[in-house]
């Protein structure tokens, strides 16, 4: 590691082309994770209310299984599965069928990359550059799988959370109090609002999922990251959310997934929240 953070002329581009392979990992779970555990809360609720078991093989696992085209289900070539320049070289559609590849795939391979790099310039090729690298994969797969089902499941938040409190043992980002903290912080925060929001409406406006995403983020983050995270996605979610509901035409009833913003939020504090504060108390004239 000593070697790359002498020659970054090196690391750079192997975190990059690192970051495209995983990208591309990191959308087989977007893709299969959200099938999979809906496969198995029918399967557990068929047993929890006596009923037979009905033929329902299981959809693709998330590392055994060969990709394939979702159209006409020809199972793709290692050539095929070289992440962004298979999509540039096959122009966007699958080879045999010509049915278009969505961008999802590129676009997930290309964000991973850049932001790999953005980590290990941040914090190096050692152990705090890695955890940057873990914790921005968590995010990006987090809010792929929000964005396209509204689910943030258990088998993410969860383990990103214990992660964070792990890295804080060995205060690796922050004291284990400070992380500690964040997370309680981070979970009541959004508990509150949504307490409050049901008491007033009858409606819940979020999702459990947010609670402990933001949970998550707060054990990597910090007591002090949360005021930044939580500032930053709701600006950030009421801008491109009023955007978005202006485009399709929608009202303002639609439910719109959070986790993308709190993720983004999240990332920018991890790597600027106290540079944020900083900034934030000089200018209210309170430092």
């Amino acid at each position: 590691m000593a070697f790359l953070d002498e020659n970054p002329a090196i690391g750079f581009p192997l975190v990059a082309g690192l970051g495209l392979l995983v990208g591309s990992f990191l959308n087989v779970v977007i893709l299969r994770l959200p099938r999979r555990l809906e496969w198995q809360w029918q399967r557990d609720s068929r047993e929890m209310l006596g009923e037979p078991d009905a033929y329902d093989p299981p959809p693709p696992g998330i590392v055994v299984e060969r990709s394939h085209c979702p159209a006409c289900k020809r199972q793709l070539s290692w050539y095929e599965n070289i992440p962004l320049f298979s999509w540039l070289a096959l122009r966007g559609k699958c080879r045999t069928c010509k049915t278009p590849i969505s961008i999802q795939y590129p676009l997930v391979e290309l964000l991973t990359a850049v932001l790999l790099v953005a980590c290990v310039w941040r914090f190096g090729f050692g152990w705090q550059g890695f955890g940057a690298c873990l914790f921005t994969c968590f995010l990006i797969t987090l809010s792929g799988i929000d964005l396209r089902t509204q689910l943030l499941p258990d088998q993410l938040t969860l383990p990103l959370m214990w992660l964070g409190l792990i890295a804080a043992a060995d205060n690796l980002y922050m004291e284990p109090k400070a992380a500690l903290l964040g997370a309680i912080a981070g979970y009541l925060s959004l508990w509150t609002v949504w307490w409050l929001f049901k008491q007033l409406t009858g409606k819940e406006g979020m999702g459990f999922g947010d609670f402990k995403l933001l949970a998550a983020i707060g054990a990597w983050v910090g007591l002090n990251g949360i005021l930044p995270t939580i500032l930053l996605s709701s600006l950030v979610g009421a801008v491109v959310g009023s955007i978005w509901l202006a485009a399709k035409g929608r009202d303002k009833a639609t439910p719109i997934p959070f986790g993308p913003y709190l993720a983004v939020a999240g990332w920018v504090a991890f790597f600027w929240g106290e540079q944020l504060v900083d900034g934030y108390m000089r200018y209210a004239g309170l430092a």
